[in-house]
């Protein structure tokens, strides 16, 4: 099957998903997104696959949400910043998680914004040497949602958590992973071969036993996950009416230096 912005393939048990927006470094937009989530739920109800593995098409994983992508409004007027993470990027975050297999992520060039949460969702995440993270969220007024900061706060502590998010500075991949953020760094030519070989391995294993590990550990480290979700997207909605997050917006879009004034 291939979407526009998405495509799936199937070899042996293993279910690649590739974002497919290269001309915009694989930015989401809610179809991307809506088209995600049909396909994490497609490979999760098929029993013929038993891992699956997520990466982007081009020179990058994902650099975000597509700021440029026209926000619907609020009753009163402001900025609907909250209405796709309850449609869309939670339920895909939520979907990965209860997923009763495998999930690996595959990251290359740009992994920021709500791509970096895409990533972290994941059970395990391979980097190529040119990745980063960045947590860019602050760059345009708003807070880390698509659960970031529960991810970050559990992965490498307070202090670390509060750095990424508060300075939406990039996070080498050689960091991220002496930090605990991702398991393996490989060359950029060898990332999805060996993407490619760990997501068969765990499509050869015991698949049930696999799918009670990821359920144990969801039970053990994220039972708090769904409100958590939840939570962000009521405080990532504050920021619609204010003159930060429409400065923000529209510094990134002008690429113009950003002028927040607090308010």
């Amino acid at each position: 099957m291939d979407d526009e912005t998405i495509r799936y393939h199937q070899d042996g048990g293993v279910a690649l998903l590739e974002l497919n927006r290269p001309e915009a470094l694989n930015a989401w937009t809610p179809e991307m997104g809506l088209a995600l989530l049909a396909a994490l739920r497609r490979a999760a109800a098929d029993p013929s696959v038993r891992a699956v593995l997520i990466t982007g098409a081009g020179r990058a994983f994902c650099a975000g949400a597509d700021v440029k992508n026209a926000r619907e409004l609020m009753p009163n007027g402001d900025p609907d910043v909250s209405g796709r993470l309850r449609d869309i990027y939670n339920p895909i975050v939520l979907e990965i998680r209860s997923a009763p297999k495998p999930v690996i992520a595959a990251v290359h060039g740009a992994c920021a914004g709500i791509g970096a949460s895409l990533a972290l969702a994941c059970d395990l995440i391979l980097a190529a040497e040119d990745a980063y993270l960045m947590m860019a969220f602050v760059r345009i007024g708003v807070m880390p949602d698509g659960g970031i900061s529960y991810f970050l706060a559990e992965r490498v502590g307070l202090a670390r958590a509060a750095q990424l998010t508060m300075l939406g500075e990039r996070l080498p991949a050689a960091t991220a992973l002496s930090w605990g953020l991702v398991n393996e760094l490989h060359p950029a030519a060898e990332l999805l071969p060996a993407a490619r070989a760990l997501a068969a391995r765990l499509a050869a294993g015991p698949t049930v036993a696999l799918a009670n590990v990821k359920r144990t550990l969801n039970e053990a480290a994220q039972a708090g996950l769904a409100a958590h979700l939840a939570r962000e997207a009521d405080r990532q909605q504050e920021h619609g009416g204010t003159f930060d997050y429409a400065e923000g917006r529209a510094a990134f879009i002008e690429k113009r230096p950003v002028r927040f004034e607090g308010r």
